[in-house]
């Protein structure tokens, strides 16, 4: 069963997750613990046009980035930084006015090390781009201190 994964983001200032960043997307996301799965889903905005009417892929990686931050967060209830990220952009994704999808699992998590494969579908569910990424988990202690 899914349910709203609570913003633990305490200024709202994030691009794609702020409530309070008048240029965000403010994404919601849910956590469904029957299949350890983080989503989300966006109506993707003309102004982030790449070539022609396909959705630019510096956003569709950032999507991808920030589910799988939040699917760390919801695995493992701390805040994690992108060790690395790999994309492949497998079909277009349109700006078409339809909402795409994104969702995400857990590969692996070894210590503070943890896996995740993120996709991001289009409105018939069709995998668009798909992406795999390590992020490194941070104790309270130097989440605080980085975001001072």
């Amino acid at each position: 069963m899914k349910k709203e994964i609570k913003n633990p983001f305490p200024d709202g200032n994030c691009f794609f997750c702020g409530i309070n960043n008048k240029f965000g997307l403010k994404l919601k996301f849910y956590w469904d613990g029957e299949k350890k799965e983080a989503s989300t889903e966006y109506l993707p905005a003309n102004h982030f046009t790449g070539q022609g009417n396909i959705l630019h892929g510096a956003i569709q990686m950032g999507l991808l980035d920030e589910i799988m931050g939040w699917t760390s967060y919801a695995f493992t209830e701390k805040m994690a930084v992108t060790s690395d990220i790999n994309v492949k952009f497998l079909k277009p994704t349109y700006i078409n006015g339809e909402k795409i999808s994104i969702t995400c699992q857990v590969i692996s998590k070894e210590g503070p090390k943890i896996k995740m494969h993120a996709k991001l579908f289009n409105i018939k569910g069709a995998v668009c781009t798909t992406a795999e990424g390590s992020y490194h988990l941070l104790s309270s202690e130097k989440y605080r201190d980085s975001i001072q």
